[in-house]
């Protein structure tokens, strides 16, 4: 029988809200991180004001129209990771960075990161499984992140209630997406050019708020999410301080703030 792959040893953060941009320049100061100290991070944050974000190889110009985003009260920033549209308000968001030299495939990552994400999620009393591959992946177009749950992500019959995505270069892996607490996901095809209403079309995702009959706040989630990496990971993981990596993750502001990466595609 082959050894569990270890992640080395476990940090566990729950950061302020932030913007988007200061979220993903955390995120990918973690990653940097990651590659550098060896250690694997678990974290949970949410945002600071509703933010539009684009996967990192989506269509967003001529699809999306700026002025109604604006007019909406809504930031916009392009993630690091692939995937679709996702409008952070009414979620909580996790992210985990680790080393991948001993990480294995994307596959075997994603099983694995998923399983603390269903452990976590079954000690708030909400149960999921993972969806099967009954079609083709789908383009990184307009449609929202959670209209269509992709193999392997976490659903509640049949309906999806975590969009998650990967990333990873030569040296450590950044994976992160959302837990739905409430559904405002089917609001984003308003924001397309030339949208009029939003495409009843569009399948209604799990929620937190549904499934518990009340909405869990992040530290709610974190609490969870901590215990499970805890018993299936690294029963001595310690918590991480967001000062210690906010020196790095600002020299990354300026990327997410660009218009050049945010309207790239």
């Amino acid at each position: 029988m082959h050894s569990r792959r270890s992640y080395g040893h476990w940090r566990l953060l729950v950061a302020a809200p932030r913007s988007g941009t200061e979220n993903m320049a955390r995120d990918t100061a973690l990653q940097l991180r990651a590659a550098r100290a060896g250690e694997s991070v678990f974290s949970i944050y949410s945002w600071s004001r509703p933010t539009l974000s684009f996967g990192r190889n989506q269509r967003a110009s001529g699809l999306y129209d700026l002025d109604k985003i604006r007019a909406s009260g809504i930031d916009i920033v392009r993630r690091p990771t692939g995937g679709r549209a996702i409008l952070h308000d009414r979620e909580v968001t996790y992210s985990v960075t680790a080393p991948i030299s001993n990480a294995g495939p994307l596959r075997e990552t994603y099983s694995r990161i998923n399983l603390i994400l269903q452990t976590g999620l079954s000690r708030l009393g909400v149960f999921v499984e993972t969806a099967a591959a009954f079609r083709p992946a789908e383009a990184p177009g307009i449609r929202p992140c959670f209209a269509t749950p992709g193999e392997g992500e976490l659903v509640v019959q049949g309906c999806k209630l975590v969009g998650s995505a990967q990333w990873r270069d030569e040296r450590a892996l950044l994976q992160h997406g959302s837990i739905l607490v409430d559904d405002d996901q089917s609001s984003l095809p308003i924001f397309t050019v030339g949208a009029k209403t939003v495409s009843e079309s569009i399948p209604v995702p799990a929620t937190l708020h549904g499934l518990l009959g009340r909405a869990p706040d992040a530290s709610e989630v974190a609490s969870a999410m901590f215990d499970a990496v805890r018993s299936l990971e690294d029963e001595d993981a310690t918590g991480l301080d967001e000062e210690e990596v906010r020196e790095e993750a600002l020299q990354h502001v300026p990327h997410f703030l660009d218009e050049d990466w945010t309207w790239r595609r």
